[in-house]
């Protein structure tokens, strides 16, 4: 680890710091800094730092969570390291945390871009009132909406949006794509006016490709998230399902890559990022807030529909 994170020689981690001038105390494993007189460890200003695990036991989950093609749990990864399940769920959401790729590289050639909605299965309320089929797919309450732009035979850029609407799409895709890219999408009528991009769109209802229009690669990728979901981890909070989304991008960016490959792109990654259990718990509560207003939201609307069935039943059955 000092190696990878230090390849020209020890400096101070420290922020304004970087001094170049420390001091090894052997009695104590640590090292000394001559500019800021502060002491520090390999695991200062990593994922790593206040955490009392040894690397005996961050190096392996490091190498199981990007190696495993649908992802750890966290109680599986509690039995293999042997330690509690509590633990095992910080150690997951610091690696997941180092997973997420910061770059201002955009994409560029022939990109495909889509949405999927990620949650449970439909209530029993939410039928289709043509064939009063359950409605897994598409847009509802209890389901959190992710949008992926991959470039073809290239990388992929997952993220959690707010909606589907015609400004946060294109917001995303121009933020993401550099301009005078070909761009695929399906028929979804927010990508209309796509501009500074030659856009060809695929009708789903009619065809899955055309020759060339298709967007059969973030349909893969969709597969691959869902399984992880669905398989894995089975309810991710939708608080925290960008991290299980990065972590699933990361695997996917670096899918050309052996084994070592990735464990090591891994472990370089995770200087400069810290994520406290505080932080992580304090988002969660305040996130946990807002989605019980909107569960209580849903849940009227669902007894409304279910009184205006009720009400709509008995008077056809009085003017029977």
């Amino acid at each position: 680890m000092v190696a990878l994170r230090w390849p020209h020689g020890i400096a101070c981690p420290r922020y304004g710091c970087g001094s170049a001038y420390v001091q090894w105390i052997a009695t104590r494993k640590l090292w000394r800094c001559k500019g800021c007189k502060r002491q520090f460890t390999v695991k200062v200003g990593t994922i790593f730092e206040d955490s009392p695990i040894g690397f005996d036991k961050w190096l392996p989950a490091l190498w199981i969570l990007t190696n495993t093609k649908n992802g750890t749990s966290s109680y599986e990864l509690a039995r293999d390291l042997d330690v509690t399940q509590r633990t095992a769920w910080f150690m997951l959401h610091r690696i997941r945390h180092a997973m997420q790729a910061g770059t201002f590289e955009k994409l560029s050639g022939s990109v495909e871009a889509d949405e999927t909605y990620v949650g449970g299965k439909a209530y029993s309320e939410d039928r289709n009132p043509d064939t009063g089929n359950l409605m897994p797919t598409g847009p509802q309450e209890n389901k959190t909406i992710v949008m992926g732009i991959v470039e073809r035979k290239g990388k992929i850029r997952a993220f959690v949006i707010e909606d589907t609407k015609r400004e946060t799409l294109h917001a995303k895709i121009k933020r993401n794509v550099a301009n005078d890219s070909t761009v695929y999408t399906d028929e979804w009528k927010a990508y209309r006016q796509l501009t500074n991009y030659s856009h060809f769109v695929i009708n789903h209802g009619k065809e899955y490709v055309k020759g060339h229009i298709h967007t059969n690669n973030i349909e893969n990728f969709w597969s691959l998230l869902k399984r992880t979901v669905k398989g894995t981890y089975i309810c991710p909070r939708p608080w925290q399902l960008n991290r299980y989304v990065d972590a699933q991008a990361f695997r996917y960016n670096v899918r050309d890559l052996n084994d070592d490959g990735r464990f090591f792109l891994l472990a370089k990654g995770t200087d400069g990022k810290r994520l406290t259990y505080k932080t992580l718990t304090k988002t969660v509560s305040i996130n946990q807030l807002r989605t019980k207003a909107l569960q209580k939201a849903a849940a009227l609307q669902r007894v409304a529909r279910a009184r205006q069935n009720v009400d709509s039943k008995e008077i056809l059955y009085r003017q029977s």
